[in-house]
């Protein structure tokens, strides 16, 4: 399966046109008046995003991909973390499918940020740093300065403070401590897990949250399953069904 952009109505061919509305139409069909949040991680059949050294490039095929890129292109805004930037230098545009690359938002709490890293290309997207510094690199467009809370920001502020700036639809793609911050806050409308079909066995987990004493207080989100190809498996949660008491 390929995926395209339905953000802006492009020409999707036949027959996959309908699986590609039916994954992205709660994008489409999200409320105008408040952020729409999705996070996105990709995985091993045991649940690894990465070997105990940190390898981590051929966990996705080629479907999982494209479905990544897909995301980024219905999504105003991509966010990852300062780890993530520094340990992968990701360009996070639109490369795979039909689409203009979202907004590229980097999370840096400690200050580690420079004036390198494919993410700065000049390519027209907007390139905006979140930090606690009074200024930012020079070659970033924007910056927004927040305060610490613990060991990084909130994600409700993160939230709030892109949408306010125009970015409504907001995908955080990483890396696994950021995107469990935004789960743990309940910050997620939805969550797109891919399980590609390899067992690593020891290695890092794809999501760390606090210890439960009881499944009665798991997340049981309501959950769609989409075959992308290649043995990849898309699951789609609905992050907002599945909040516990």
């Amino acid at each position: 399966m390929t995926h395209g952009n339905v953000k802006d109505g492009n020409s999707i061919p036949e027959p996959i046109c309908a699986v590609i509305m039916e994954i992205f139409f709660p994008f489409a069909n999200a409320n105008p008046g408040r952020p729409f949040v999705v996070g996105q991680l990709g995985q091993s059949l045991d649940g690894r995003i990465a070997t105990i050294s940190g390898d981590a490039g051929d966990i996705g095929g080629v479907a999982g991909l494209k479905h990544l890129h897909s995301l980024r292109a219905n999504v105003d805004a991509v966010v990852v973390g300062a780890a993530t930037v520094l340990a992968d230098d990701p360009r996070l545009n639109v490369r795979l499918v039909p689409g203009t690359s979202p907004a590229r938002v980097v999370i840096d709490p400690q200050g580690r940020i420079g004036n390198e890293g494919r993410w700065l290309a000049p390519d027209g997207a907007r390139r905006i740093l979140i930090t606690t510094r009074d200024k930012a690199p020079g070659s970033c467009d924007e910056f927004i300065k927040l305060e610490r809370r613990g060991s990084g920001f909130d994600p409700g502020d993160i939230v709030s403070e892109l949408f306010r700036r125009g970015m409504r639809r907001i995908l955080i793609e990483g890396g696994a401590m950021t995107l469990s911050r935004f789960l743990e806050a309940q910050c997620l409308d939805r969550l797109h897990v891919v399980v590609s079909p390899l067992i690593i066995g020891s290695g890092k987990s794809s999501i760390e949250l606090p210890p439960i004493a009881s499944l009665s207080e798991a997340v049981r989100p309501e959950t769609r399953v989409f075959i992308l190809g290649g043995g990849e498996v898309l699951f789609d949660c609905d992050m907002r069904s599945g909040r516990n008491s």
